[in-house]
């Protein structure tokens, strides 16, 4: 535990020494453009991966990157950002490799988590044929982290506070980013949407 905290100190140290206003600044407000909604995995650290200061990102993680509906940590933290920080962008990013899809679709149990990760069983039986042409396990596993990332996406754009966020007008665009642990780079699954149009009516 000791490390830690020198750690803490020579980084706190590096930053006041590039920028002695940094923390001043910092203390009195948080202004970021995005939420980060990712996994918990360790190897995914969203201020690190975007090159984002303390302040620049507001992040929610949890295993496997779910959004999911009566689930109010979540929601809150949505809400959150989107009514009170005012964020311009919602990123939802997986990562390939992720050890929850994989736990999801093995048939061994897991004990609790396995109630979590329903979502991403029922996803992957909802579209096995889609599936079909992976080549082994591991190009499945990736697919389906793809596949979960875009319906997490959906899962934002169809919260109350997102449709209501923008049957107000306001600027707020929600992605679908995955993460490469093999070689450190993000990519955008082209799945952006900012308007309610683009929404099914029964979520309007």
């Amino acid at each position: 535990m000791k490390k830690l905290f020198e750690n803490n100190r020579r980084w706190a140290a590096a930053i006041t020494k590039d920028n002695p206003q940094f923390f001043e600044t910092l203390s009195r407000q948080q202004n970021p453009d995005y939420l980060w909604i990712g996994c918990s995995d360790s190897r995914v650290p969203a201020n690190q991966i975007t090159g984002l200061l303390p302040g620049e990102v507001f992040v929610h993680r949890n295993v496997a990157n779910l959004v999911i509906h009566t689930d109010l940590n979540c929601l809150s933290v949505i809400q959150y950002a989107v009514d009170i920080l005012q964020v311009k962008h919602i990123i939802v990013c997986g990562h390939y490799g992720c050890g929850g899809v994989e736990t999801a679709i093995s048939e061994r149990p897991s004990g609790l988590i396995d109630n979590w990760l329903l979502h991403i069983k029922d996803l992957y039986h909802r579209n096995l044929p889609r599936f079909s042409d992976c080549k082994d396990q591991r190009t499945r596993i990736d697919r389906l982290c793809e596949m979960n990332v875009i319906e997490q996406v959906n899962n934002v754009c169809h919260t109350s506070t997102v449709q209501d966020a923008w049957s107000r007008g306001q600027s707020l665009q929600v992605h679908g980013w995955i993460y490469g642990i093999t070689d450190g780079l993000l990519k955008d699954l082209e799945v952006t949407f900012d308007a309610p149009d683009q929404v099914p009516d029964v979520y309007r």
